[in-house]
């Protein structure tokens, strides 16, 4: 997307952390272990950077892997939430363009829903600097799995609003690699982990209503195309009577560090 859009939305979020804490999918543990693979068999022993972490989404899973994890975030307000979540993890405002940890600080940078917002002309040289040598860098992207007939139904109804589908991904990310920015970094290995979330219709809207192309439309816009997506929630038979899960996708990304 253009500069101007990309900051427009990419600074939208801050409005609504807290129902982005409560609504926004985590990650899986595998997908974690399988970026994090190439720096060693210990991950425990890793120094691992959350940049663009928003509220700790992947924070939370690093923690868990790793006794050394840093969190960097640009959004004051979603950076409260993250230190209000995690306040045992060190967290940091900055931004992908400006990282603020000395050279050779981190042997792995993971970004969690994030790497598409940022400048990359700027942002890999300056990963590039804090890893140390051989470290890693990985993006890692939920989806919802449009192989599922109710699920590609919400992807046509939503019109482009809710979480990005698994074929969209694809198709984006067979266009993307790190190594295309420069020498400073490897080939681009992929993977995808099947994952999946509990919802209800309620808590699905709510978490369509946290994406940046939602917030930043009008309400005019926003709230028949919101009307519409609760009816088809209430129209299908899987999504309309309490719980179910969302069949997700997590897209993998990773290379490292030359």
């Amino acid at each position: 997307m253009e500069d101007d859009e990309r900051m427009r939305r990419g600074s939208s979020f801050g409005a609504v952390a807290a129902a982005y804490a409560e609504h926004r999918p985590d990650y899986p543990e595998a997908a974690a272990r399988w970026c994090l693979a190439p720096a060693g068999a210990d991950v425990s022993r890793l120094r691992v950077l959350d940049l663009g972490a928003g509220t700790g989404k992947l924070t939370a899973v690093l923690a868990r892997l790793s006794a050394e994890v840093t969190a960097v975030e640009p959004d004051p307000q979603m950076l409260a939430e993250l230190r209000r979540q995690f306040p045992g993890v060190r967290a940091l405002r900055g931004s992908a363009e400006a990282i603020p940890l000395p050279d050779g600080a981190v042997d792995a940078v993971l970004c969690g829903q994030a790497l598409h917002w940022f400048d990359m002309d700027l942002a890999v040289p300056e990963i590039a600097r804090v890893l140390s040598g051989g470290g890693i860098l990985a993006g890692l992207w939920n989806s919802d799995d449009d192989r599922v007939g109710w699920v590609a139904g919400l992807q046509e109804v939503a019109k482009g609003v809710a979480s990005p589908s698994l074929s969209r991904r694809r198709a984006e990310a067979a266009g993307f690699d790190v190594s295309q920015f420069g020498p400073l970094f490897g080939a681009a290995e992929r993977a995808e982990f099947a994952h999946g979330q509990r919802r209800t219709a309620g808590s699905l809207l709510a978490l369509i209503a946290t994406h940046s192309t939602v917030l930043v439309m009008a309400p005019a816009e926003r709230d028949p195309l919101l009307a519409e997506i609760t009816a088809y929630l209430a129209g299908r038979p899987e999504t309309s009577d309490g719980e179910f899960t969302l069949p997700m996708v997590t897209f993998a990304l990773r290379a490292v560090r030359r």
